[in-house]
């Protein structure tokens, strides 16, 4: 896929991917993969491989939690866990705020700014990850590690 048909917000994630040293290419899918299932059938691989991208607002700001398509998150837990107030789900507004991406899309990178970021532990015992480019055609390849790194990641439980 050549850079002229990417979406500018694939540009950017792309961008963050080859300045962190991540081979992984964009690859863009016929059809939306907005949900970890449907991105998980696109691609032929376990839908716990798919590294969902879910944005969450706790104490006035961002939080970004990468966790696996196998999971659901429980935001009380992982507030104790973290020590923080209440974690909610972000708004569609509060999400494109805060990432620039639009829900279903969201990758783990390629943002206005820097966010929190908390890494499902549990995403580790996938060889291969898949996660959101930037829209919801679009996905990458990559490690655990090297989410870890990109996104600059706790690894928690979340679930």
């Amino acid at each position: 896929m050549t850079s002229a048909q990417l979406h500018p917000r694939n540009l950017r994630v792309a961008d963050r991917l080859r300045e962190a040293g991540i081979p992984g290419e964009i690859v863009i899918l016929p059809d939306a993969a907005s949900t970890a299932a449907l991105a998980a059938a696109a691609l032929g691989v376990e839908v716990g491989a798919i590294a969902n991208s879910l944005v969450f607002w706790c104490d006035d700001r961002p939080l970004l939690v990468m966790t696996s398509g196998a999971h659901r998150v429980d935001t009380a837990a992982l507030a104790e866990r973290l020590g923080r107030g209440a974690i909610r789900r972000a708004s569609a507004e509060q999400v494109f705020e805060a990432t620039g991406q639009v829900i279903g899309g969201v990758a783990p990178t390629g943002h206005p700014e820097p966010i929190e970021t908390i890494v499902d532990e549990h995403l580790q015992t996938y060889p291969q990850l898949w996660a959101a480019a930037g829209t919801a055609h679009s996905v990458f390849p990559l490690t655990f590690d090297e989410l870890v790194r990109l996104t600059g990641g706790r690894v928690e439980r979340v679930d």
